[in-house]
């Protein structure tokens, strides 16, 4: 049996010289399952999220520590070492943590950084056994490898605005920056693949993945319906394209969302809602045909559900099976019992706030469950442990580095 705490990739080190988000979201994931995560920042600076406030942590006296949310979100579990390697010295500090890594993530513009020598080319030679994850707009190859990727433009580029938003009014971005957290996610996936694959063969590998290709594959069946059919796929709000009544809908008092994916949710919906013959009616008693006849059929429902409160009808539905649920905010979320149950939010102590709020890990693993080790490390809060403890360095020689502006 595994030792208690000691996670499933306890065994994998990572160098992690990304920032923003979709580097960063990877990099936690992997820290998340037990990997020893080095962060490597700019001295003085920082990855640009630390800056991207407010709101802010606060310190336990209440001041402002200028740490933004933006960052706490996407790096727990690391540790923090600057390092400038535009400078020699720094480069050699680099490749001195890749001999003792496993894999290192990087979001670099392409080929900048093989003006350091630390691009995976000029590393594979010395280190065949690195997984090598290079995240970046557009990829590695194509007439736009060379343009710098950003969420808001991905979504726009990638076809994801065109289909969000009401059919009369503008396209939207999702809320949340969905383009690099699917990227993110996409390269954990493909870093855990090279690893299982470096198991048997001894051989690390190159990863280029890019948030264009992300978004492209996350459209899923928006994407079949357009490659099945030849018709663009339209924005419908909060409906849905082949499944009906699947929308928000008012009630007496407030917004809930109604989700009836299949005939006998359907049927069971008419049966609370005191019309059985509904399900009864040729219109309506299958899928194909509530698609067909969407525009009959809504203001049916929608007048259905406007008699009783969220509430009861909430209740009902859940009780017969049929998928439903208010419309939270995120305040809602985060006292919804069963979120409560999950842990979905969690404390770790922290050197400066005392204590830091985060949002939980989804992945529940029963012999190596995920552990919560470090809160989201302050700027350079291990570089000198590292430089120590990894590399040997003395206490005079990290020094000077430091005023050399080396670290």
């Amino acid at each position: 049996m595994p030792e208690p705490g000691v996670g499933a990739l306890s065994h994998i080190r990572v160098l992690d010289l990304s920032r923003v988000l979709a580097g960063p979201w990877a990099s936690q994931l992997l820290a998340d399952l037990g990997a020893d995560v080095i962060k490597v920042e700019r001295p003085g600076t920082g990855d640009d999220t630390r800056h991207w406030g407010p709101p802010t942590l606060r310190d336990r006296a209440g001041r402002d520590t200028g740490e933004a949310a933006y960052f706490l979100a996407t790096n727990r579990g690391k540790q923090s070492i600057t390092i400038n390697y535009a400078a020699p010295e720094g480069q050699a500090i680099i490749r001195r943590l890749v001999a003792q890594s496993d894999v290192l993530i990087e979001n670099h513009k392409v080929g900048d950084l093989a003006r350091y020598g630390l691009d995976y080319e000029s590393l594979r030679r010395e280190h065949p056994r690195l997984v090598y994850c290079s995240i970046t707009g557009f990829g590695q190859t194509g007439p736009e490898a060379e343009r710098a990727g950003y969420d808001f433009v991905i979504q726009a580029l990638g076809g994801l605005m065109s289909v969000t938003g009401e059919p009369d009014g503008p396209p939207e971005k999702v809320g949340v920056a969905v383009a690099d957290i699917m990227a993110g996610l996409y390269a954990g996936i493909a870093i855990l693949a090279a690893l299982a694959h470096r198991e048997r063969s001894g051989n690390g590998q190159h990863i280029d993945l890019a948030l264009l290709d992300v978004q492209v594959a996350t459209l899923a069946n928006v994407a079949l319906n357009y490659l099945v059919s030849g018709a663009v796929p339209q924005r419908w709000g909060n409906a849905h394209p082949n499944i009906v009544p699947y929308q928000v809908f008012g009630t007496a008092d407030r917004a809930i969302v109604l989700a009836i994916g299949n005939d006998v949710q359907f049927a069971r919906f008419c049966e609370v809602a005191g019309a059985p013959e509904l399900a009864g009616d040729p219109r309506f008693a299958t899928s194909p045909s509530r698609v067909e006849h969407r525009a009959v059929l809504v203001p049916i429902v929608a007048k259905l559900l406007a008699g009783r409160p969220a509430a009861t009808w909430v209740a009902e539905l859940e009780q017969r099976g049929v998928p439903c649920a208010p419309i939270n905010d995120v305040a809602q979320v985060f006292s919804e019992p069963q979120v409560r149950h999950r842990g979905m939010r969690v404390e770790l102590p922290h050197p400066v706030a005392g204590t830091v709020p985060l949002v939980g890990s989804p992945i529940r693993l029963s012999e190596t469950p995920v552990n919560y080790r470090r809160a989201p490390p302050l700027l350079g809060e291990h570089t000198d442990m590292i430089l120590r403890e990894r590399l040997g360095m003395s206490a005079g020689e990290i020094t000077r580095l430091r005023s050399a502006g080396v670290i």
